[in-house]
């Protein structure tokens, strides 16, 4: 039995014309032209596509875009080009590195009472974006949440990311992972380090699944993986990706410290030294003494109220009493302090850098 194959088509008013330009511009090969004394149409296949051009065809003119890993050299180095036929041709970088916008900061907070909508996304889950300004593109904060549990009909796939967290809230959520042995589970408190370009797939989750999802930078490409299948024949912890290492942190192994601001007290999820320092995240709950005003020295600081409430405090802002599913974002070197904590008050610190000063105010 023959395979099935498929293939686009475009029109032309001159076949003749074309061929040239599809052969010896496009280095493409053509493997159909007929009829043999006044051809109408030639099938032209390379780069895993086929394209059929049609003398006279209804299709108005489309662009076909060629990815490669050289562009420069492609094609004499034009980045764009135009068929005897009207096709516009775009010469692309083949896996462009990943550039991160230059941060946008400002004081944002986004609470839950304010019912900003949410947004069905990939695999029927659905999202309430917690940065709406997403700091000039430079992170993506969600709020995910899986309202009917059971498998999920997710595919192996992978993230084109500098820095990747999900943190459990509340039910669970099993993923598999590459070269993590068998299907991990997340529970609340708990968090998964996705490493850049690590394949996984989510296989099932609770009733009312919710997760807070970190990315940078805020756009980024999700691949699916056809040939891999997970979990893969063996394992390896200790693998790096991109010099960042896979992370399960489990709450129930947590080892509470002083925080970085007094009066509150945190848990360390081992991220910062996983991923080379590039973020830090901590679980924050109520400690000894008062908290007083402060400002950091970091890039990015996102904090999301994951129970109980306080006051957020900021120079020149007006105080924010916030509760669970509240988020904010504090910029650098703005004064703010944490008031009012409940004796319940958990929230995540989620940082990048993962090191940076802490100035207190006396």
């Amino acid at each position: 039995m023959s395979s099935i194959e498929a293939e686009v088509r475009f029109g032309t008013t001159e076949l003749r014309d074309d061929i040239p330009f599809f052969v010896e511009t496009l280095g493409m090969r053509m493997d159909t032209i007929y009829p043999a004394d006044d051809p109408r149409v030639a099938v032209f296949s390379g780069y895993g596509l086929r394209v059929r051009i049609e003398k006279d065809a209804p299709e108005t003119t489309g662009t076909l875009r060629i990815l490669s890993p050289q562009p420069d050299t492609f094609a004499n180095g034009s980045r764009t080009l135009i068929a005897p036929s009207g096709i516009r041709v775009e010469i692309d970088q083949l896996d462009p590195p990943l550039t991160i916008p230059e941060t946008l900061h400002s004081f944002a907070v986004r609470r839950l009472v304010d019912r900003s909508p949410w947004i069905i996304g990939r695999a029927g889950m659905y999202y309430r974006d917690l940065v709406p300004d997403r700091l000039g593109g430079a992170m993506i904060a969600s709020h995910v949440r899986i309202p009917d549990g059971g498998p999920v009909p997710d595919q192996v796939h992978f993230h084109k990311v500098a820095f990747q967290l999900i943190f459990c809230l509340e039910g669970w959520v099993d993923v598999v992972y590459e070269d993590q042995g068998g299907p991990r589970r997340l529970t609340p408190g708990d968090c998964f380090i996705q490493p850049p370009r690590i394949r996984h797939r989510v296989l099932a989750a609770s009733d009312e699944c919710q997760v807070i999802e970190i990315g940078v930078p805020a756009e980024h490409v999700t691949e699916i993986d056809h040939e891999m299948t997970l979990p893969t024949a063996t394992s390896c912890p200790t693998r790096e990706w991109d010099g960042q290492k896979f992370v399960h942190n489990l709450a129930a192994e947590a080892e509470w410290v002083p925080f970085r601001l007094p009066g509150y007290d945190c848990r360390d999820t081992s991220i910062f030294e996983n991923t080379g320092g590039t973020a830090g995240v901590q679980i924050v709950r109520r400690g000894e003494g008062e908290p007083k005003w402060a400002s950091h020295g970091g890039d990015i600081l996102f904090s999301f109220v994951i129970r109980g409430r306080l006051t957020l405090e900021g120079d020149g802002s007006e105080p924010y009493q916030l509760q669970a599913g509240d988020a904010f974002v504090v910029p650098p070197k703005m004064g703010t302090r944490l008031s009012e904590p409940s004796a319940d008050l958990e929230f995540l610190e989620v940082t990048l850098p993962g090191e940076f000063p802490t100035a207190i105010e006396s």
